[in-house]
């Protein structure tokens, strides 16, 4: 599955397309963190629960059920919101 990292993770991965695979959005992001070490913290917290500053984009789709069944050929956007003032 291609996935878009946003610009606030590319410390992870050094740019901004990785390729990730599994059955369900949880186990796209553990194929993540296991290509990039501490991905996934910044997405998912202790709880198990997405962040309320991310967003995740299934073929176009806002997910936020991370057993959500996906395609192996889809495409996953991670957004991150901005926040502050």
């Amino acid at each position: 599955m291609k996935v878009l990292i946003p610009s606030a993770l590319r410390s992870y991965t050094q740019r901004g397309e990785a390729e990730a695979s599994g059955e369900t959005l949880a186990a796209v992001l553990a194929d993540l963190e296991r290509s990039y070490p501490g991905i996934r913290f910044r997405m998912i917290d202790e709880q198990g629960r997405v962040r309320r500053h991310i967003r995740f984009f299934v073929d176009g789709e806002q997910v936020r059920d991370l057993s959500r069944p996906l395609r192996a050929d889809g495409e996953l956007i991670i957004v991150q919101a901005l926040s502050g003032g």
